[in-house]
């Protein structure tokens, strides 16, 4: 029974940490667009008070999200594990550890240009957004696809859904870098299917108590 009950309130874990992860992912991609202008010309990146004061509330966020995506996964995992693909599931893994890695390392980019602000270097900046916008937006196209593909096979996802996901996985996989704030369109799809996971278990209503 204690082994039921936990599988049963997987699919709650799943969409809480999802949109706990959507919304501290969100609010910081919009932090950071908005205090560290991409393509911005010359070398002055001098931040002003609240410049730097978004930066830090990012980067204090980052890590949380990154947390709630990785409870996000397992619970999806967990979830599939019983009808999933090895070869789709490895790579289900693997693209959201790998996503997980890059936005640290994109936090830790993004913290040195409060440092570097003072001598007016860009790197700190670019090398946020290139680990941002080209390699963890290109892990997080690749956790959709196989997301989508697992709910699609399992038939735990409603065909728009699996239709939006695919949209949005190639969206960005080729827009990448070249469209400022497409990366926001990972958070939402996150955002959508935790909702659908809550609105389906809802809807569902308690499950009848097993027979004694």
């Amino acid at each position: 029974m204690e082994r039921k009950h936990e599988r049963l309130a997987t699919p709650r874990a799943a969409g809480v940490a999802g949109v706990v992860f959507a919304i501290l992912m969100a609010v910081a991609i919009v932090l950071v667009r908005i205090a560290l202008p991409d393509g911005a010309d010359g070398d002055d990146v001098t931040l002003d008070a609240a410049q730097r004061s978004a930066v830090r509330t990012a980067l204090e966020l980052l890590p949380f999200a990154g947390i709630a995506f990785l409870w996000f996964m397992g619970a999806l995992r967990e979830q599939a594990r019983e009808g999933e693909d090895r070869f789709v599931s490895t790579v289900f893994l693997g693209s959201g550890l790998v996503f997980v890695a890059t936005l640290f390392g994109t936090a830790a980019a993004a913290g040195t240009v409060l440092e570097e602000s003072q001598q007016g270097s860009p790197f700190g900046r670019d090398f946020a957004y290139t680990l941002l916008t080209t390699y963890a937006m290109r892990m997080a196209a690749v956790f959709v696809i196989t997301t989508s593909t697992i709910g699609r096979r399992l038939g735990a996802l409603p065909r728009p859904l699996v239709v939006l996901g695919y949209l949005a996985g190639l969206t960005l996989l080729v827009v990448g870098a070249d469209v400022p704030w497409s990366e926001l369109v990972f958070p939402a799809w996150a955002l959508v299917v935790s909702l659908n996971i809550l609105w389906g278990r809802r809807t569902a209503g308690p499950r009848p108590a097993a027979p004694t």
